[in-house]
C-alpha cells in the first residue's frame, strides 16, 4: 500500500513524500486518514526537531509523519483486534500513548515519534500499543472533521476537569470548576479559548454563573460572539460577556470589578504572556485557581506570582497539556450528540498545504487551518471562498454552503470537497 505523507527529518525540515508502507501484521491496523487539523504543537515538533521530547533521535534516517489531531476510517484490520475493529469504522486516536516502549519511551506519541502513523498522511499503520492502550476510538457521529476536532477539545475538557479546589481546614483537593463560580478565559478568543467556550456553555454536569472572555483583538471578541452568543449564554444559566481589555489601564481591577470585587474561582490563561499570567493572578478570588493552559516555546519561561495569597488566599495553580483518555471520549459523544466544533476551523487546505502551513502558523491569522489529505488545495480561508469563486465554481459552492451555516465549515462542504474537489480541479 503506497501512502503520501508529511514528513519530518529535523529542524525545519518537512518534505511530502510517497512511499510504501509496509504489510500489517496481525496486531496492528491499516488506516485511511480523511482530515487533519494543523496544532501548534505540531509547528514546535517541526521547528525544534529532536529537541523536542517527542522526536526521536534518529529521525533524519527514519522520518516521522507529523500531525496528531485526525480521523479517517479503518482499511484493514489484523487478527487480533478483529473481534474489536471492522473495515469502515470511522475513528479518532488519542495521541498521548503514555507508553514506555514507544520510540521515545512514554512520550512517544503519533504525529511525532512514528514512522508510519500521523495525522498529515493519506494511508497510516496504526501500530499496537494504540489499541492495547484503548487509544483508537470510534466515531458514530457525522461527517470526520468533528472527530478530528475531538482531540483539540478533549485538551479543554481536560483543562477544566483538571482545575482543584479546597475546604479551609481539608487537605481534601476537590477537582473541577466550581459549579455556579465565576470564570475567566485570558486571550480567549483564539482556536483553543473558542473550544473552552463552547465546551463551558454546552456541559451538562456543571458551569459557572459568569464566564468572561478577554482579549484584545475585538474583531476576534466579535466573531467569537457571534458564534457563542450572550443570549445562548443565557439561556444556559450563564452571564456571558466579552471584553476588550486593549484600552483598560488597569486590567486586574476592571475585570475584578465585574465581580464587585469577590475574584475569579477559575481563570485559565490561553497565552504565554508574562502580563497576561500577573493579570490572572491577580484576579482569582480566596480558593482561585489558576490554569496555564498555554505552552510557552521557551524552556526558561517565567512570570512571578502572588505567593502571600498562595499561603493566606489560598490561592493554586495547574498546568494542563492535553487531555487524557477519558477527556477524549467525552469530546466524541458530545459531538455524536451534536456538539459543533466548525467555529474553531477558519482554513482549509489539501495535503499539499501542510509544510507551508506547519512552519508559517503562528503568522497566520484565524482559528483552525483544517486538512483534507486526499486533495490538493492551497490554504484558503473561508472568508475568501466568495473571491476565489470568480475564478473557480467549487468555491462559489462551498461559499454558499457556508453561508447557510453562518459563515462556518459544515458537513456538507465537507462532503462537497470528498466527493467533486479531485474530480473538478
Amino acid at each position: 500500500m503506497k501512502t503520501e505523507a508529511v514528513r519530518l527529518y529535523g529542524k525545519k525540515d518537512l518534505r511530502l513524500e510517497e512511499f510504501e508502507l509496509p504489510p500489517i501484521k496481525e496486531d496492528e491496523i491499516l488506516a485511511k486518514v480523511i482530515c487533519d487539523s494543523i496544532c501548534m504543537s505540531s509547528y514546535k515538533a517541526a521547528t525544534q526537531g529532536t529537541d523536542h521530547k517527542r522526536i526521536p533521535d534518529d529521525v533524519a534516517e527514519n522520518p516521522i509523519i507529523i500531525g496528531h489531531e485526525f480521523a479517517g476510517e479503518l482499511v484493514e484490520v489484523g487478527a487480533k483486534w478483529a473481534g474489536e475493529f471492522k473495515v469502515g469504522d470511522k475513528f479518532s486516536i488519542q495521541p498521548a500513548l503514555n507508553y514506555a516502549d514507544g520510540p521515545v519511551g512514554i512520550l512517544s506519541a503519533p504525529g511525532y515519534s512514528y514512522q508510519y502513523i500521523g495525522g498529515d498522511a493519506t494511508y497510516v499503520i496504526i501500530p499496537k500499543e494504540v489499541m492495547e492502550l484503548g487509544c483508537l476510538l470510534p466515531y458514530k457521529g457525522e461527517g470526520f472533521y468533528p472527530a478530528s476536532l475531538s482531540e483539540p477539545l478533549s485538551c479543554v475538557i481536560g483543562a477544566m476537569h483538571a482545575n482543584y479546589h479546597t475546604t479551609p481546614g481539608s487537605y481534601v483537593h476537590k477537582m473541577e470548576i466550581v459549579d455556579g463560580g465565576k470564570m475567566a478565559i485570558l486571550a480567549g478568543v483564539g482556536p483553543m479559548g473558542l473550544a473552552a467556550i463552547n465546551y463551558a456553555l454546552n456541559r451538562e454536569d456543571r458551569k459557572p454563573s459568569l464566564l468572561v472572555v478577554t482579549d484584545i483583538d475585538q474583531g476576534r471578541l466579535d466573531r467569537a460572539a457571534s458564534l457563542y452568543s450572550v443570549d445562548f449564554a443565557k439561556s444556559k444559566g450563564i452571564d456571558l460577556r466579552y471584553v476588550n481589555t486593549g484600552a483598560m489601564d488597569n486590567v486586574a481591577a476592571d475585570l475584578k470589578a465585574i465581580t464587585d470585587g469577590y475574584g475569579y474561582d477559575d481563570v485559565f490563561v490561553f497565552a504565554p504572556v508574562v502580563p497576561i499570567i500577573e493579570q490572572a493572578d491577580e484576579i482569582l478570588a480566596f480558593d482561585g485557581c489558576l490554569n496555564f493552559f498555554a505552552g510557552p516555546g521557551d524552556s526558561n519561561f517565567k512570570a512571578p506570582l502572588n505567593f502571600y495569597k498562595v499561603h493566606y488566599e489560598f490561592t493554586h495553580l495547574v498546568g494542563t497539556s492535553g487531555g487524557n483518555m477519558d477527556d477524549m471520549k467525552e469530546a466524541l459523544e458530545m459531538m455524536s450528540k451534536g456538539l459543533d466544533p466548525a467555529g474553531l476551523v477558519t482554513h482549509i487546505g489539501g495535503l499539499d498545504a501542510v509544510i507551508d502551513t506547519t512552519l508559517r502558523l503562528p503568522e497566520i491569522p484565524g482559528g483552525k487551518k483544517l486538512i483534507y489529505n486526499h486533495i490538493r488545495m492551497p490554504l484558503t480561508p473561508i472568508s475568501e471562498f466568495e473571491e476565489k469563486g470568480k475564478t473557480n465554481p467549487l468555491f462559489t459552492e462551498l461559499h454558499e454552503i457556508c453561508q447557510l451555516h453562518n459563515g462556518l465549515w459544515n458537513l456538507e462542504a465537507e462532503n462537497l470537497i470528498l466527493e467533486k474537489w479531485n474530480k473538478l480541479t
